[in-house]
């Protein structure tokens, strides 16, 4: 369908360009028939062979796949033994399960503001945010860009705290010449297809602790388990198992992992071009005046998810609603990342107000996300600087 432009003219792009979209080759087709000609659709070799080739690529000694992101989340609650009455310490600008996943277990969600440079959340706010009663603390890399985790680990071992890095966005990044994925006490990667590699859906936890490992590989299958090693009862035949825990079905398949196999074969080339891509957006927008570009830290190197711009509003007639409404109608697949998990309705039932993370509040009322993956061509890099600039010249003070 074609819009009409602000100027009454036709749209910069004939057709819609998402913010993002997952690319899928005959490779990756290919790997999936086998599977679905071969003996096991689930529950079979193709998982612990994904397990082992991205603990492999991030440098941790363990990974256990789940069937999204969400679900890494919920099980890395579940092993680091969050429970009623405990706190854990998130940021606001987030998607709602890195917050949703503490309140699954009986906790409570304590919301620190962020570093207005990195959008990361701010190490000084988290101590701020300590009490008797906090337990964990879930970090997210923001668009792709590590949290200064140096830091979070020396509060986190100052006060007894396991971490738990949401890093949904952050495959293939880097935090001082290191992977993300060996770092913190468990790292949650997500596997859905606008992230860097896609099984659809799907998830995965990485640690280094045999005791979480553990943990996790129970949880994800309703707490059941045929370990020898830990069972009650030993005397029973091989066919025996035990439900240790109360535990869910977060299993993935063998189809998915076959395709998140031949996806992560090629990461690094998507990340390569999310690189290129970034830097001409730099190049182009850089002299737009009223856009703020993407800060990225000296420690860090970002496997850019997410491509964030500032608006600053006072230069312009309108606020950010119009002017995303103006790009959608030129047929550019703007979006906004994220509005602060505590102006949900649910949050606000539970007592959360606004105003509680002003950084935060301030951001999501000037950010707006450009489209941003592999299979952008020149000519799509071009439209939405096209349709950028066209549109903030329109509503320019």
């Amino acid at each position: 369908m074609t819009r009409l432009a602000i100027d009454g003219g036709t749209p910069v792009r004939d057709t819609f360009l998402p913010y993002g979209q997952q690319w899928i080759d005959d490779e990756d087709i290919n790997e999936v028939v086998k599977v679905l000609k071969g003996d096991y659709l689930t529950t079979g070799p193709k998982i612990s062979e994904f397990e082992n080739r991205l603990a492999q690529y991030v440098g941790s000694k363990y990974a256990v796949a789940v069937s999204n992101g969400t679900a890494a989340l919920h099980a890395a609650c579940f092993a680091a033994g969050i429970e009623k009455g405990d706190e854990v310490i998130t940021t606001p600008l987030t998607f709602a399960a890195s917050a949703n996943c503490i309140l699954y277990q009986g906790g409570k969600p304590i919301f620190a503001d962020i570093d207005f440079d990195t959008y990361n959340i701010d190490p000084s706010e988290i101590e701020k945010n300590i009490t008797e009663k906090t337990k964990a603390i879930i970090p997210v890399d923001f668009t792709g860009q590590p949290v200064d985790m140096d830091r979070i680990k020396d509060i986190a071992e100052k006060y007894g705290l396991i971490v738990i890095e949401d890093a949904a966005h952050a495959l293939g990044a880097e935090y001082k010449g290191n992977k993300i994925g060996s770092l913190a006490d468990m790292t949650i990667f997500s596997f859905h297809p606008v992230k860097h590699i896609t099984t659809g859906e799907g998830g995965m936890i990485t640690t280094n602790d045999e005791k979480l490992y553990n943990r996790l590989v129970l949880f994800r299958t309703h707490g059941i388990t045929r370990d020898a090693n830990r069972l009650a009862n030993k005397k029973e035949g091989s066919w025996y198992y035990e439900q240790l825990e109360l535990g869910y079905n977060y299993r993935i398949t063998d189809i998915q992992c076959a395709l998140g196999i031949s996806q992560l074969n090629k990461l690094d080339k998507f990340i390569q071009r999310r690189k290129e891509i970034v830097q001409k957006y730099n190049n182009y927008l850089k002299d737009i005046d009223g856009v703020i570009l993407p800060y990225q830290a000296t420690y860090a190197k970002s496997s850019w998810h997410l491509y964030v711009i500032q608006l600053e509003l006072e230069k312009f007639k309108v606020g950010r609603k119009i002017i995303f409404e103006a790009l959608r109608a030129e047929n550019i697949g703007v979006n906004v990342h994220y509005i602060p998990v505590y102006y949900h309705p649910y949050y606000q039932r539970l007592g959360y107000k606004k105003g509680l993370c002003p950084k935060a509040e301030k951001f999501y009322e000037r950010a707006l996300t450009l489209p941003l993956y592999p299979k952008m061509e020149e000519k799509d890099i071009e439209d939405v600087v096209t349709a950028l600039e066209k549109v903030l010249n329109y509503y320019r003070r």
